[in-house]
């Protein structure tokens, strides 16, 4: 899980309960910061959610001795090293990937900017330091452990590598860490990670600047809300096949559901779905409401429905993507797919190509995710030689006889979905309506 916020005192204990990155609560923080900036600070980031906390005047603030993120606080217990990856920390505050450090101009900004605040620190006082790709991260400490095993059959001493949440180690899992790089990572969220040649012209707000594990610059699109809604579809399917006395595990149910898809109308019955669980800062919603609708002249059939589910979960990774694409002219070689939405062979990668006009690739270990990669930074600290970046190791080491199966758009299926997008934009406005309503 990426980014949040967890604050603690000088005693290690938590101020305020954990603040995730659907806790889209931070609008007024998050535009307050882009504005000192002029640079996009999303409301899950942690300065977001430590600027919100300020203006809401919380009281824990004043107590705070050290800010973390989830990755950074399992480390910090398992350690005892305060510290995150690079690619992490560009995800608390931003980053200058010239020094692989926090950018200490937007420090000193902020710092002037709450010098009215009562407290008791400065912001690099309670941020964690940051480490690279292949730097040591400390060692597995006795009381880590016991935290692992209470048994104490595991032993203390075992290297650790920089800490990175699903984003950095997305990246790593898919091989996209060079310049010119993408991947796509598709689960309950979605986000897509490009690496950069050269800067952005400007600062957008659907567009957050981070960088890979090694500190290159990355353009992000992130999406808070993905396959959320599949999933609660799909549950309510298999309560059904339950009901009649039939069992069916997720993986069949899955494969059959997505496959059905394939099934569907050009124009999916004239379906609509809008698959939002929390808010949406690319389309300006602070909160969400998962909605279904269909006309009096609908096709309501279950290829239908399924296909909407999925066109749905991508139309707002698309609308981002087009601002980098569009705007900026970001030309990106390839795009690897990776994530939960990917283990049905084909469907996603074919729909996910037709939305977002570019050839997607998933390879072996496309459904394993994060876990994959983060144990490849783990290998990248044990076993690279001496000066190997980790492109190289990557690329020579881990995927060069790993086969990749690449599928790009079909015609039928852009202009598919280029029709359901335009009606996928005025469904926005009654999400945007039910959220004022629907309490």
């Amino acid at each position: 899980m990426m980014h949040g916020y967890l604050a603690f005192d000088s005693q290690g204990q938590l101020l305020t309960p954990f603040r995730t990155w659907r806790n889209t609560t931070t609008q007024k923080a998050s535009k307050e910061l882009t504005e000192l900036f002029a640079f996009n600070i999303p409301q899950r980031w942690s300065i977001a959610h430590l600027h919100q906390a300020i203006l809401d005047k919380e009281e824990h603030v004043k107590e705070i001795a050290y800010l973390t993120t989830l990755a950074g606080y399992i480390h910090w217990k398992l350690t005892g090293v305060k510290a995150v990856g690079v690619g992490e920390a560009s995800g608390m505050f931003p980053v200058d990937s010239l020094t692989g450090q926090f950018d200490q101009n937007k420090i000193d900004a902020y710092d002037q900017a709450i010098q009215h605040v009562d407290k008791g620190w400065t912001l690099l006082d309670i941020l964690p330091d940051i480490l690279s790709a292949g730097e040591s991260a400390g060692s597995l400490t006795k009381e880590g452990a016991i935290l692992i095993d209470p048994s104490g059959t595991l032993k203390p001493g075992v290297r650790f590598c920089p800490p990175e949440g699903d984003a950095g180690t997305g990246m790593v899992a898919t091989n996209a860490v060079a310049e010119q790089t993408g991947n796509v990572s598709a689960g309950t969220s979605v986000f897509a990670m490009l690496v950069l040649k050269n800067s952005l012209l400007d600062y957008y707000e659907e567009i957050d600047m981070v960088t890979t594990p090694a500190g290159k610059p990355t353009a992000m699109v992130h999406c808070n809300n993905f396959t959320t809604d599949i999933n609660a579809w799909a549950g309510l399917f298999k309560d059904l096949f339950e009901s009649f006395g039939f069992e069916v595990s997720d993986s069949q149910l899955f494969h059959t559901l997505f496959n059905k898809a394939l099934e569907a109308e050009p124009d999916n019955g004239q379906l609509m779905s809008c698959n939002y669980y929390s808010g949406e800062p690319i389309t300006g919603l602070e909160e969400g409401r998962p909605l279904f609708v269909q006309m009096p002249d609908s096709t309501l059939s279950l290829a239908n429905f399924m296909r909407t589910q999925i066109y749905s979960a991508l139309a707002t990774l698309k609308l981002g993507m087009d601002t980098l694409i569009l705007e900026e002219g970001v030309s990106i070689k390839q795009i690897v797919g990776h994530g939960g939405f990917f283990k049905t062979a084909h469907v996603g990668q074919q729909m996910m190509a037709d939305a977002l006009n570019a050839s997607i690739s998933v390879t072996q270990s496309a459904g394993e995710g994060g876990p994959w990669g983060m144990a490849l930074l783990a290998s990248y600290l044990i076993n690279k030689e001496a000066e190997e970046n980790l492109e190289d190791f990557l690329s020579d080491k881990v995927f060069s006889q790993q086969q990749s199966h690449a599928i790009k758009p079909q015609k039928e299926g852009q202009a598919a979905f280029k029709d359901f997008l335009l009606r996928y934009k005025e469904l926005l406005k009654v999400e945007k309506s039910a959220v004022s309503h629907m309490q």
